[in-house]
Protein backbone atom coordinates (compact mmCIF):
# COMPACT_ATOMS: atom_id res chain seq x y z
CA UNK A 1 0.00 0.00 0.00
CA UNK A 2 1.14 3.77 -0.73
CA UNK A 3 -1.13 4.77 2.10
CA UNK A 4 2.66 5.26 0.03
CA UNK A 5 -1.31 4.11 2.77
CA UNK A 6 1.70 3.97 -1.02
CA UNK A 7 1.14 0.83 -1.10
CA UNK A 8 5.30 0.23 -1.36
CA UNK A 9 6.86 -0.21 -4.81
CA UNK A 10 10.31 -1.72 -4.91
CA UNK A 11 10.71 -1.02 -8.61
CA UNK A 12 12.77 1.94 -9.67
CA UNK A 13 10.89 5.04 -10.71
CA UNK A 14 11.55 6.97 -13.86
CA UNK A 15 11.49 10.51 -15.16
CA UNK A 16 11.51 11.78 -18.72
CA UNK A 17 14.48 13.74 -20.08
CA UNK A 18 15.72 14.66 -23.52
CA UNK A 19 19.04 13.36 -24.76
CA UNK A 20 21.40 15.28 -27.04
CA UNK A 21 19.55 14.14 -30.16
CA UNK A 22 16.29 15.57 -28.87
CA UNK A 23 14.61 12.16 -28.45
CA UNK A 24 12.86 11.16 -25.28
CA UNK A 25 14.94 9.12 -22.87
CA UNK A 26 14.33 7.82 -19.38
CA UNK A 27 16.27 8.27 -16.19
CA UNK A 28 15.66 6.54 -12.90
CA UNK A 29 14.48 8.87 -10.16
CA UNK A 30 16.24 8.67 -6.82
CA UNK A 31 14.28 6.49 -4.41
CA UNK A 32 14.06 7.52 -0.76
CA UNK A 33 13.02 4.96 1.84
CA UNK A 34 13.58 6.22 5.38
CA UNK A 35 10.83 4.42 7.27
CA UNK A 36 11.37 2.90 10.70
CA UNK A 37 11.47 -0.70 9.49
CA UNK A 38 13.35 -0.03 6.23
CA UNK A 39 16.76 -1.52 7.29
CA UNK A 40 15.21 -4.74 8.60
CA UNK A 41 12.85 -5.01 5.63
CA UNK A 42 15.67 -4.49 3.13
CA UNK A 43 17.75 -7.26 4.69
CA UNK A 44 14.77 -9.63 4.73
CA UNK A 45 13.85 -8.93 1.11
CA UNK A 46 17.36 -9.56 -0.19
CA UNK A 47 17.43 -12.77 1.81
CA UNK A 48 14.20 -13.86 0.12
CA UNK A 49 15.56 -12.81 -3.30
CA UNK A 50 18.66 -14.97 -2.87
CA UNK A 51 16.53 -18.01 -2.05
CA UNK A 52 13.80 -17.46 -4.62
CA UNK A 53 13.44 -20.38 -7.13
CA UNK A 54 14.61 -19.56 -10.65
CA UNK A 55 11.15 -20.11 -12.14
CA UNK A 56 9.68 -17.30 -10.00
CA UNK A 57 10.03 -13.84 -11.57
CA UNK A 58 8.97 -10.30 -10.70
CA UNK A 59 5.70 -10.56 -12.62
CA UNK A 60 4.64 -13.53 -10.50
CA UNK A 61 5.32 -11.52 -7.35
CA UNK A 62 3.42 -8.48 -8.65
CA UNK A 63 0.42 -10.70 -9.35
CA UNK A 64 0.72 -12.19 -5.86
CA UNK A 65 0.69 -8.68 -4.38
CA UNK A 66 -2.44 -7.83 -6.35
CA UNK A 67 -4.15 -11.05 -5.26
CA UNK A 68 -3.24 -10.15 -1.69
CA UNK A 69 -5.13 -6.85 -1.90
CA UNK A 70 -8.16 -8.40 -3.60
CA UNK A 71 -8.22 -11.23 -1.06
CA UNK A 72 -7.94 -8.82 1.87
CA UNK A 73 -10.88 -6.81 0.54
CA UNK A 74 -12.94 -9.94 -0.09
CA UNK A 75 -12.38 -11.33 3.41
CA UNK A 76 -13.11 -7.93 4.95
CA UNK A 77 -16.50 -8.14 3.23
CA UNK A 78 -16.95 -11.74 4.44
CA UNK A 79 -16.15 -10.71 8.01
CA UNK A 80 -19.54 -8.99 8.21
CA UNK A 81 -21.06 -12.42 8.81
CA UNK A 82 -18.05 -14.14 10.37
CA UNK A 83 -15.47 -12.05 12.27
CA UNK A 84 -13.01 -14.94 12.08
CA UNK A 85 -12.42 -13.90 8.46
CA UNK A 86 -10.36 -11.00 9.82
CA UNK A 87 -7.55 -13.48 10.44
CA UNK A 88 -7.57 -14.34 6.74
CA UNK A 89 -7.48 -10.62 5.96
CA UNK A 90 -4.15 -10.49 7.78
CA UNK A 91 -2.87 -13.46 5.81
CA UNK A 92 -3.64 -11.72 2.53
CA UNK A 93 -2.15 -8.42 3.71
CA UNK A 94 1.06 -10.35 4.39
CA UNK A 95 0.91 -11.86 0.89
CA UNK A 96 0.47 -8.36 -0.51
CA UNK A 97 3.56 -7.18 1.36
CA UNK A 98 5.57 -10.18 0.18
CA UNK A 99 4.68 -9.80 -3.50
CA UNK A 100 4.58 -6.02 -3.73
CA UNK A 101 7.82 -5.48 -1.81
CA UNK A 102 9.83 -8.34 -3.29
CA UNK A 103 9.10 -7.91 -7.02
CA UNK A 104 11.49 -4.99 -7.53
CA UNK A 105 14.09 -6.41 -5.15
CA UNK A 106 14.18 -9.64 -7.14
CA UNK A 107 14.49 -7.70 -10.41
CA UNK A 108 17.46 -5.74 -9.08
CA UNK A 109 19.09 -8.83 -7.57
CA UNK A 110 18.91 -10.66 -10.91
CA UNK A 111 19.64 -7.52 -12.93
CA UNK A 112 16.35 -7.91 -14.81
CA UNK A 113 15.00 -4.41 -14.32
CA UNK A 114 12.32 -2.77 -16.48
CA UNK A 115 11.97 0.72 -14.99
CA UNK A 116 9.06 2.04 -17.05
CA UNK A 117 7.11 -1.22 -17.04
CA UNK A 118 7.71 -1.84 -13.34
CA UNK A 119 6.80 1.70 -12.33
CA UNK A 120 3.53 1.64 -14.24
CA UNK A 121 2.46 -1.89 -13.28
CA UNK A 122 3.24 -1.47 -9.58
CA UNK A 123 1.32 1.76 -9.26
CA UNK A 124 -1.69 0.73 -11.31
CA UNK A 125 -1.91 -2.40 -9.15
CA UNK A 126 -1.76 -0.21 -6.05
CA UNK A 127 -4.54 1.97 -7.49
CA UNK A 128 -6.92 -0.93 -7.98
CA UNK A 129 -5.74 -2.66 -4.81
CA UNK A 130 -6.53 0.19 -2.41
CA UNK A 131 -9.97 0.51 -3.98
CA UNK A 132 -10.75 -3.19 -3.43
CA UNK A 133 -9.40 -3.01 0.13
CA UNK A 134 -11.51 -0.02 1.17
CA UNK A 135 -14.57 -1.35 -0.64
CA UNK A 136 -14.26 -4.54 1.39
CA UNK A 137 -13.99 -2.52 4.59
CA UNK A 138 -17.24 -0.69 3.86
CA UNK A 139 -19.01 -3.97 3.04
CA UNK A 140 -17.83 -5.41 6.35
CA UNK A 141 -19.64 -2.74 8.33
CA UNK A 142 -16.44 -1.91 10.21
CA UNK A 143 -15.93 1.37 8.32
CA UNK A 144 -18.51 3.84 7.06
CA UNK A 145 -18.63 4.78 3.38
CA UNK A 146 -17.88 8.46 3.99
CA UNK A 147 -14.74 7.71 5.98
CA UNK A 148 -13.59 5.19 3.36
CA UNK A 149 -14.14 7.81 0.62
CA UNK A 150 -12.09 10.35 2.60
CA UNK A 151 -9.24 7.85 3.01
CA UNK A 152 -9.34 6.91 -0.68
CA UNK A 153 -9.31 10.52 -1.89
CA UNK A 154 -6.50 11.49 0.51
CA UNK A 155 -4.48 8.47 -0.59
CA UNK A 156 -4.88 9.23 -4.28
CA UNK A 157 -3.99 12.91 -3.82
CA UNK A 158 -0.86 12.02 -1.86
CA UNK A 159 0.08 9.42 -4.48
CA UNK A 160 -0.37 11.96 -7.30
CA UNK A 161 1.93 14.34 -5.43
CA UNK A 162 4.59 11.61 -5.19
CA UNK A 163 4.37 10.85 -8.92
CA UNK A 164 4.62 14.55 -9.82
CA UNK A 165 7.65 14.93 -7.57
CA UNK A 166 9.31 11.90 -9.17
CA UNK A 167 8.83 13.48 -12.60
CA UNK A 168 9.64 17.12 -11.82
CA UNK A 169 12.24 16.81 -9.04
CA UNK A 170 13.63 13.34 -9.73
CA UNK A 171 13.02 12.02 -6.20
CA UNK A 172 10.46 9.36 -5.35
CA UNK A 173 9.73 9.14 -1.63
CA UNK A 174 8.40 5.75 -0.65
CA UNK A 175 8.00 6.78 2.99
CA UNK A 176 6.83 9.99 4.62
CA UNK A 177 7.69 11.07 8.15
CA UNK A 178 9.25 7.69 8.99
CA UNK A 179 6.12 5.83 7.91
CA UNK A 180 5.97 3.71 4.78
CA UNK A 181 3.66 1.10 3.30
CA UNK A 182 5.13 -1.67 5.44
CA UNK A 183 4.48 0.19 8.68
CA UNK A 184 0.93 0.98 7.54
CA UNK A 185 0.28 -2.66 6.68
CA UNK A 186 1.53 -3.67 10.13
CA UNK A 187 -0.74 -1.11 11.82
CA UNK A 188 -3.68 -2.39 9.79
CA UNK A 189 -2.97 -5.98 10.81
CA UNK A 190 -2.77 -4.98 14.47
CA UNK A 191 -6.01 -3.05 14.03
CA UNK A 192 -7.69 -6.19 12.69
CA UNK A 193 -6.78 -8.06 15.86
CA UNK A 194 -8.33 -5.32 18.01
CA UNK A 195 -11.29 -5.17 15.64
CA UNK A 196 -12.05 -8.82 16.32
CA UNK A 197 -12.52 -8.12 20.03
CA UNK A 198 -13.65 -4.49 20.06
CA UNK A 199 -15.12 -3.08 16.83
CA UNK A 200 -16.41 0.06 18.56
CA UNK A 201 -14.69 2.54 20.90
CA UNK A 202 -15.59 5.40 23.24
CA UNK A 203 -18.55 3.78 24.98
CA UNK A 204 -19.37 1.88 21.77
CA UNK A 205 -20.33 5.12 20.00
CA UNK A 206 -17.79 5.06 17.15
CA UNK A 207 -16.47 2.36 14.86
CA UNK A 208 -12.80 1.62 15.55
CA UNK A 209 -11.92 1.81 11.85
CA UNK A 210 -13.86 5.05 11.44
CA UNK A 211 -11.65 6.62 14.08
CA UNK A 212 -8.54 5.14 12.46
CA UNK A 213 -9.72 6.20 9.00
CA UNK A 214 -10.30 9.80 10.06
CA UNK A 215 -6.82 9.92 11.61
CA UNK A 216 -5.30 8.40 8.44
CA UNK A 217 -7.14 10.82 6.14
CA UNK A 218 -6.12 13.80 8.26
CA UNK A 219 -2.50 12.62 8.41
CA UNK A 220 -2.26 12.10 4.65
CA UNK A 221 -3.91 15.46 4.00
CA UNK A 222 -1.42 17.18 6.30
CA UNK A 223 1.46 15.42 4.53
CA UNK A 224 0.06 16.54 1.19
CA UNK A 225 -0.10 20.21 2.22
CA UNK A 226 3.41 20.20 3.71
CA UNK A 227 4.96 18.36 0.75
CA UNK A 228 3.17 20.55 -1.77
CA UNK A 229 4.68 23.65 -0.16
CA UNK A 230 8.14 22.06 0.02
CA UNK A 231 8.10 20.86 -3.59
CA UNK A 232 6.78 24.17 -4.90
CA UNK A 233 9.55 26.00 -3.04
CA UNK A 234 12.19 23.60 -4.37
CA UNK A 235 11.02 23.95 -7.96
CA UNK A 236 10.75 27.74 -7.63
CA UNK A 237 14.42 27.90 -6.60
CA UNK A 238 15.48 25.51 -9.37
CA UNK A 239 13.69 27.51 -12.04
CA UNK A 240 13.93 31.04 -10.72
CA UNK A 241 13.23 33.56 -13.45
CA UNK A 242 15.92 36.20 -14.10
CA UNK A 243 15.09 39.73 -13.06
CA UNK A 244 13.82 41.90 -15.90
Amino acid sequence: MQMEIAIETETRTVTNIEDKTGTRAFRDAQREQTSILAPLERAALYGFARRMPAWVNSDHLSILGFIGMIGAGAFYAASQHNPLMLHLVNVFIFLNWFGDSLDGTLARYRDRQRPRYGFYVDHIIDTFGIFFLLFGMTRSGYMSERVAAAVLISYFMLAINSYLAAYSIGIFKISQWKLGPTELRLLLMIGNVFLFYRPRVYHHRYLLFDVGGVIAAFGMSLMLVVLSIQHTHTLYKLERLPKQ
